[in-house]
């Protein structure tokens, strides 16, 4: 009997993982919900004490479509994410959008660089093929990414030898 050893997972050199920004919290998001609800229900009141009852179902029917595009934004931007990655075999790409678009681009780390432009943003580049990144970034913030993704690469190209003669005794 052959015992096999199969190989583990690749160890993780560097990795960002970026969402959009959720301004609204759960608690927010209900105060929104009832003040979308509660503001018809006042208005209509009013305008119907005032005899302007025809005003009464525009009233329902902007409020519902506010607050179910605030809903579908909030639950899109949850699902949506993008995770760089770089292992010492090569350097992945994963994103993931609201609507469950999905897409992955592998590059050699060796020969990647990393280009922030304003015309291009914050892309990787490969010989001709260019990759765009930080989706979900301010422009800041893609800076510091471009710096610390600037400096694993860098850390990927140096490598460290260990000879075990060379060592002081």
């Amino acid at each position: 009997m052959s015992a096999t050893s199969e190989p583990g997972p690749e160890p993780l050199l560097f990795q960002a993982v970026s969402t959009p920004s959720r301004s609204l919290r759960p608690m927010a998001l209900v105060v929104l919900a009832v003040l979308c609800v509660g503001w018809p229900i006042l208005g209509s009141i009013l305008f119907v004490v005032l005899g302007a009852w025809p005003v009464v179902p525009f009233l329902g029917v902007e409020s519902a479509l506010v607050l179910g595009a605030v809903v579908l934004h909030h639950r899109w931007s949850g699902r949506s994410r993008e995770v760089i990655s770089i292992t010492p075999s090569h350097l992945s790409v994963r994103w993931r959008d609201g609507r469950r678009r999905q897409g992955e681009a592998t590059l050699d780390p060796y020969w990647v660089r990393v280009e922030l432009s304003e015309r291009h943003g914050l892309t990787l580049v490969q010989r001709e093929r260019r990759v765009m990144i930080g989706r979900f970034l301010s422009d800041e913030e893609k800076a510091d990414l471009a710096q610390a993704l600037d400096q694993a690469l860098a850390a990927y190209r140096r490598p460290v030898f260990d000879n075990p003669q060379l060592r002081d005794p």
